[in-house]
């Protein structure tokens, strides 16, 4: 503290010597003025143009500072975008939503009374899958409006499909948060289509790609 007091004493007597020096200057040519109000005039003009140059400098910080965040952010939701690219299309994960799309049963019962083991790997590869899609879209991290154009068909199918399964399972455990974020992201697919005029029936056809 002693110390930023000197510095401070310091800076004022070396400010107060030179407009001692400019004023003995100006007396020498004959320009009659007090050296008190001399003082006080170019005392308030630095400090008008310290506070112009500070707020300069801070908007320009604040500015960089904004530029620098939209930077991260971008970079942020392009390295998201690609990691659920990357998840959605993985050739085993496109292979577990065909067999779910044509051969899940509607009814649950029905395929816990006769499953397989190339289904059971399918409805499981699925629901991770959303699950993981569900935890990269979480809230703050990238808007719905960014992912879900081009996500929202294979979550809503996916989730007609698995829905009724996941919510028969929850009840046979007997634990509530059986895929919850699977549910969780399909319910924000349902809305956004909703919104955005998607929600129609689908349409299943035997034969695609």
């Amino acid at each position: 503290m002693r110390k930023i007091f000197g510095l401070a004493f310091l800076g004022f007597l070396a400010w107060m010597v030179l407009i001692l020096v400019l004023w003995l200057v100006l007396r020498a040519f004959n320009f009659a003025t007090s050296f008190w109000t001399m003082a006080g005039a170019l005392s308030s003009a630095l400090t008008g143009a310290s506070i112009a140059v500070a707020g300069f400098v801070a908007y320009r910080e604040l500015s960089e500072a904004e530029n620098d965040r939209r930077e991260a952010e971008k970079s942020r939701h392009i390295d998201i975008a690609d990691r659920l690219f990357n998840e959605l299309n993985l050739q085993e994960n496109i292979k577990a939503r065909k067999w779910v799309y044509k051969s899940m049963p509607a009814d649950p019962k029905i395929w816990q009374a006769n499953p397989t083991p190339e289904g059971a790997e399918a409805i499981k590869r699925v629901l991770n899958s959303l699950d993981r899609v569900s935890f990269l879209t979480q809230e703050g991290w990238i808007s719905d409006d960014v992912v879900m154009p081009w996500m929202h068909p294979m979550i809503a199918k996916s989730w007609e499909k698995l829905g009724t399964y996941v919510r028969y399972e929850r009840e046979q455990r007997k634990e509530p948060y059986f895929y919850f974020y699977a549910e969780q992201v399909a319910n924000r697919c349902r809305n956004w289509r909703i919104k955005h005029g998607y929600d129609e029936p689908t349409h299943w056809i035997d034969k695609g790609i």
